[in-house]
């Protein structure tokens, strides 16, 4: 597929899931597809980076779930900042240990995980809608119940694919992107190269393929396609195009973006 065709398969109002961590390993190519198209009132799950920033500062975003949003080198995003403090998103912010049981929880189709993270903390007073629950064991342990983090598409950035789905990562992190595979109603996969199935396992060891065809609708083959993110060990992050996206007014930045 071309990364158009994905975009223009997204409705409003739709929950989407981007895979990747901070600024590492973003779908950008997909991400700033979907910022040609008319589609809004979306909720976002992410570990956020600038996928999240872009997304609010288009005002294509209603509602934010995640337990950072940050460029690593830059602490704080500042599209998704300003959005947060001007009212314009909601915004629903877990430790990363609970997002990740969110996550799992989808992938496994329940309807929620319990956890030992959250508890004694101000995530359950600043998130009001979250439960908590008793072990049915001897012990009757009161544990925080995640809700399952599902959502309707996933998109996410891989060095491999074949043409059929089945994706690779190679660098030194999957940043759970297996799970927001799974957890979705359809997986798009762009990638910085579409090889032969019979070629993957040249690349890396069998362990480096993290998600399955079964979990996929649609591959893109989209070199450079994380930037100005990181994609390890094809490219690093690229901190001067990463200081003029802050340093930018949006409106310049997108025009510039094409």
């Amino acid at each position: 597929m071309s990364a158009e065709q994905v975009a223009g398969s997204l409705e409003s109002g739709m929950t989407i899931g981007i895979g990747g961590w901070g600024s590492r390993r973003k779908p950008m190519a997909l991400v700033r597809a979907v910022l040609r198209t008319g589609v809004g009132d979306l909720t976002i799950i992410s570990y956020g980076g600038p996928d999240v920033g872009m997304l609010c500062a288009a005002g294509k975003v209603r509602r934010v779930v995640a337990p950072f949003v940050t460029l690593d080198s830059i602490p704080l995003e500042p599209h998704f900042r300003r959005a947060r403090q001007e009212g314009a998103i909601e915004f629903v912010e877990y430790d990363e240990g609970m997002f990740m049981f969110g996550l799992l929880a989808a992938a496994h189709r329940l309807p929620f995980l319990p956890t030992r993270a959250g508890m004694g903390s101000d995530v359950l007073r600043v998130n009001p809608g979250l439960r908590t629950v008793r072990s049915p064991y001897e012990d009757g342990e009161e544990l925080v119940a995640v809700p399952a983090l599902r959502m309707d598409v996933a998109l996410v950035h891989l060095n491999r694919a074949d043409p059929r789905g089945n994706a690779q990562y190679l660098g030194p992190d999957p940043y759970f992107d297996d799970l927001y595979a799974k957890a979705a109603g359809r997986c798009y996969v762009s990638c910085e190269r579409v090889v032969d199935a019979a070629d993957l396992l040249k690349e890396g060891p069998v362990q480096s393929l993290l998600i399955s065809r079964s979990m996929v609708a649609g591959v893109v083959e989209a070199p450079g396609g994380a930037g100005f993110t990181s994609c390890e060990p094809d490219y690093g992050r690229d901190e001067a195009e990463q200081r003029r996206y802050v340093e930018t007014p949006w409106e310049e930045f997108d025009d510039q973006q094409g």
